[in-house]
């Protein structure tokens, strides 16, 4: 039988340390073929170009060119599947969720010392889930460019892109009282493209999307600051209420609590549920319970099958239940186990949700 084609994946970081490490998890892999590495974005372009990976992994604190400058001229002359590998500090969680909006797939904290085994449990899954990943240009993406440029610089540089523009709804007299979304690959995209088309009447949303501590907190910042409605990190005990949008914490899960109307988050560390905490699957069956009818629940982009599960619930408490179609999806596997269980009502395109959490 003919061997199947490996995923080669290139490694990019400025830490020979790091770059080993990275190294060790990807040989051991089985699907996965390291190679090269390289210590800076000057080489990672010589070797992208003869080498030919289909992953890199990039580390955005290097010297001669940031990881994000180089990742936004690799989106523009190059487009490739690249996953982060980000130190956890505020500086760099904030560059890593823009790196995310640039193009970037996936986002990893970058191991420390004791920390490389439990990259090692992620690392292959997330590689494998970037590969098979759907790069989707957005409305402010360039024009075609030539390839290899022309310049001494690793790719040209690239023009300023154009603001998101917030469509704002109208409100009407039934809207949800809550919305509950679930994301995962691709899912930071896909929540600003919602929550930038949503007005200030919005009925209260919480959001589930796998994170990694530190770095959830710097997408609710960024969010609040493109949005018309206020987002945030959430914190225990919460009130929900129009025009809030919550993200659960890193590394926690979140749960709805109360009834009537009248609801609180709550915060917890119990088990991983689907590999993940937080779990889209725990956020959508606590609003299954205090919400029931009362809800809508709304299944994003992402990989493996959390949230399908919880979305059923939704579903069988009475709530309206939505999941992101595969054209519009960079990778489709939470909505297809979503669709295959039956828990999802309506299958929409990206675009198209953001009005439905208005009517």
């Amino acid at each position: 039988m003919r061997e199947e084609r490996k995923t080669r994946v290139l490694v990019v970081d400025d830490s020979a340390l790091v770059r080993r490490a990275l190294s060790g998890i990807i040989q051991a892999e089985p699907g996965l073929e390291l190679v090269g590495t390289a210590c800076d974005p000057f080489v990672a372009q010589e070797k992208i170009n003869s080498l030919k990976p289909d992953v890199l992994t990039l580390d955005l604190e290097m010297p001669g060119m940031d990881g994000l400058t180089f990742l936004r001229k690799l989106m523009r002359f190059h487009p490739m599947p690249v996953i982060i590998i980000s130190a956890l500090g505020k500086a760099s969680s904030r560059a890593a969720v823009e790196a995310l909006q640039s193009g970037a797939v996936d986002v990893i904290a970058k191991p420390g010392s004791g920390s490389v085994g439990d990259l090692g449990r992620t690392l292959g899954t997330k590689i494998r889930a970037a590969a098979s990943a759907r790069l989707l240009r957005t409305p402010a993406a360039l024009p075609p460019a030539p390839w290899p440029p022309q310049d001494k610089t690793p790719w040209a540089p690239i023009g300023a892109s154009s603001a998101n523009v917030a469509s704002a709804n109208v409100a009407s007299a039934n809207v949800a009282r809550v919305v509950a979304i679930g994301s995962s690959t691709g899912g930071v995209q896909a929540i600003e493209t919602i929550l930038t088309n949503l007005s200030g009447m919005c009925p209260p949303i919480l959001i589930v999307q796998h994170i990694p501590p530190v770095f959830s907190a710097a997408l609710a910042a960024r969010l609040n600051k493109v949005c018309s409605i206020t987002v945030r990190e959430a914190r225990e005990g919460d009130t929900v209420h129009p025009g809030l949008a919550l993200i659960a914490p890193g590394n926690y899960h979140m749960t709805l609590q109360g009834a009537n109307g009248r609801y609180r988050v709550s915060l917890n560390q119990d088990a991983l549920v689907q590999h993940q905490r937080p779990a889209a699957d725990v956020l959508f069956q606590s609003v299954a319970k205090a919400a029931g009818k009362a809800a809508l629940g709304v299944i994003l982009t992402g990989m493996g099958a959390d949230g399908a599960a919880g979305l059923l619930a939704m579903k069988e408490a009475g709530a309206r239940t939505i999941a992101q179609n595969e054209a519009s999806c960079v990778v489709f596997g939470m909505p297809r186990e979503a669709i295959k269980l039956g828990a999802a009502e309506r299958v929409l395109a990206l675009d198209r949700i953001a009005a439905e959490l208005h009517n």
